[in-house]
């Protein structure tokens, strides 16, 4: 059986001119043309909207070009990167530029040197006495700091010790700059104009050479760890064990 309930009645219902919901109490006063907001028309069903179709707002293809545009754009700046670079690179080599990558020492790198690939091989082993030659100085060098630093806590001066600084900070990137490099690069491209450089080993061998003797030129000679300077401290024995340890490390680089 179907009820067909007219909208009048229902509006009539709703339109009453006094709704008094709490008749037995004096103290509210009644409302009145009071009305209720009808409720938003709903789609008959009782599936709660299980399987209905959800609109998903996307970009458009117009974006998406717009996008394809802008990489493609990025993938060319790139190319064009790469291509000057070549072009820069292949400059170089035909120059006889070589491109160096700081390689040494592993953990905290300051020079170039790959024997391996860059020296030939009948060269190698001359490049190896080179590179241990150009550490002897460094170490012998540091060695002379710490043994003049020694002389001057037990009263040989500062002087000395000025000068024993001054030798290492000089002789260091010195004996790097103007001995190993320039041998590096000769023998990586043998070239016989450059092998003049090989006659800076002279220099080299002069100062290990003068260093190990430290005549009594500069504040009697105490500054660079030589066997005079041993023999003039005798009275010292520890300081003259020191001074001859030095004296057998610039012999050893000078020879």
């Amino acid at each position: 059986m179907v009820f067909h309930v007219s909208g009048n009645v229902v509006s009539d219902f709703f339109e009453e001119e006094e709704v008094n919901l709490f008749s037995n109490h004096g103290s509210v006063a009644p409302a009145k043309n009071s009305r209720l907001s009808p409720l938003p028309p709903e789609r008959a069903g009782f599936n709660y909207g299980i399987g209905e179709t959800v609109d998903i707002p996307i970009d458009g293809s117009g974006d998406l070009k717009k996008r394809e545009r802008e990489l493609q754009a990025k993938e060319a700046e790139l190319r064009k990167c790469e291509e000057i670079v070549k072009q820069k690179e292949d400059a170089a080599a035909r120059a006889g530029i070589v491109l160096e990558e700081k390689n040494w020492p592993p953990f905290f790198s300051l020079i170039h040197h790959d024997f391996a690939n860059e020296i030939p091989i009948h060269l190698q082993r001359v490049m190896y006495v080179a590179f241990t030659t150009w550490l002897g100085i460094v170490a012998c060098l540091f060695w002379n700091i710490v043994v003049v630093t020694t002389a001057w806590i037990k009263g040989e001066g500062v002087k000395i010790w000025f000068l024993a600084v001054i030798y290492f900070i000089a002789g260091a990137p010195g004996s790097y700059v103007l001995l190993y490099r320039p041998l590096y690069c000769v023998f990586r491209s043998e070239s016989a104009l450059k092998y003049r450089w090989f006659f800076m080993f002279l220099i080299h061998i002069g100062f290990c050479i003068f260093a190990a003797v430290a005549p009594p030129i500069m504040f009697k000679g105490k500054s660079l760890i030589g066997i005079l300077a041993a023999i003039d401290i005798r009275s010292d024995h520890a300081l003259v064990r020191f001074y001859c340890i030095g004296f057998g490390m610039f012999y050893r680089t000078s020879a």
